[in-house]
């Protein structure tokens, strides 16, 4: 039996992705895994995750002693785990020196990360990240040994596990909003990065409100756009901003016939409950490996532009100042294939 040990402190969307690898793992053995005080919440209640630690690695445990804290807690689950489990691995999710520096201070002496990792000059096994691939079967494939059949689309599948507080807290937003038998449709109009954010949700909201009513997802900082959204159709809009945790906004998706969304976590989410999405790629593409996984999904962009993609994440601005890759994609052409999409869903 082995133990294994995996260190995801990326963005959230990375840790929903994260959790393909985590089932895999968890069929050879407990699985204990590191993530960000916002991460960690997101494997609340996962049946593949023996223990979780949480590194406040920018907070409470950053510099040197919080890396060494943060080391000797997991030596002490690693220790612990010794009388049961025959061999300790450690899976670098999030490729860092500083993780990969954890892994090897907690013990752990099989480490395994990418061949393009800034940590790797610390990992004993290093596994090609290949670009061809979504990133969920990527982060697998830190699992799989040589020579390993590809992993099927169950394999690759996210999970993530709403408790029923979550649902509970979803029945609460929802109550009074929704007529019986009117179809959800969700947007989640914000990114944590500036050109990521598509500006016309309220526009579609105009022209999808007939169709179903308009639940916004998203955090509390992201109620300025939700307020935009109301005001453009009045009494269609449920504002969930702020209202549910991670887990309960993966759990509202759920109920939802489709979600539009940048490319961002909300699309990770809906992947891991299987609600088809509209996403939005400006800056980025798809192609990065970052694409939808749930049926029925589709992507839209601008194609043409010489200057697209411009980055692997989305920087704050435009680096040309015109941001066409947003601005050129018509309320349009998102109306029509959030249709389509719902149509394929039906």
């Amino acid at each position: 039996m082995q133990f294994s040990l995996v260190i995801q402190t990326s963005f959230l969307g990375d840790v929903v992705l994260t959790t393909p690898l985590i089932a895999e793992l968890a069929r050879r053995g407990p699985v204990h895994v590191v993530a960000t005080p916002a991460g960690a919440p997101l494997l609340a209640g996962n049946p593949d995750v023996a223990g979780v630690t949480v590194y406040d690695k920018r907070g409470s445990a950053r510099g040197v002693g919080g890396l060494s804290s943060v080391a000797a807690e997991l030596s002490a689950a690693r220790e612990q785990a010794a009388h049961r489990a025959t061999e300790a691995t450690a899976y670098l999710a999030q490729g860092s020196v500083r993780s990969a520096a954890l892994a090897r201070l907690a013990g752990f002496r099989r480490r395994v990360g990418f061949t393009t990792s800034a940590g790797r000059w610390l990992y004993t096994t290093r596994v090609a990240y290949r670009d061809d691939q979504h990133h969920a079967e990527r982060l697998w494939s830190l699992a799989a040994p040589d020579g390993a059949a590809p992993p099927s689309a169950d394999q690759l599948r996210p999970r993530l596990y709403p408790s029923t507080a979550d649902r509970e807290a979803v029945d609460a937003v929802l109550q009074g909003h929704t007529a019986e038998g009117q179809p959800l449709i969700a947007v989640a109009p914000a990114s944590v990065w500036a050109t990521k954010r598509w500006p016309y949700y309220a526009e579609l909201a105009r022209m999808l409100a007939t169709s179903g009513s308009i639940v916004v997802v998203g955090g509390r900082d992201d109620a300025p756009l939700a307020a935009e959204i109301a005001a453009a159709v009045p009494g269609r809009v449920v504002d969930a901003t702020g209202r549910l945790s991670l887990l309960g906004s993966a759990e509202l998706i759920r109920r939802c016939t489709v979600l539009v969304t940048n490319d961002s976590a909300p699309q990770h989410l809906a992947s891991a409950v299987g609600t088809p999405t509209v996403t939005v790629f400006g800056p980025t593409v798809p192609e990065f490996g970052f694409g939808p996984l749930a049926q029925a999904s589709t992507t839209v962009g601008v194609t043409g532009l010489a200057c697209r993609p411009c980055d692997r994440h989305g920087p704050k601005q435009c680096p040309l100042g015109h941001w066409r890759c947003m601005r050129d994609l018509t309320t349009v052409r998102v109306a029509n294939a959030v249709a389509d999409v719902a149509a394929r869903r039906a």
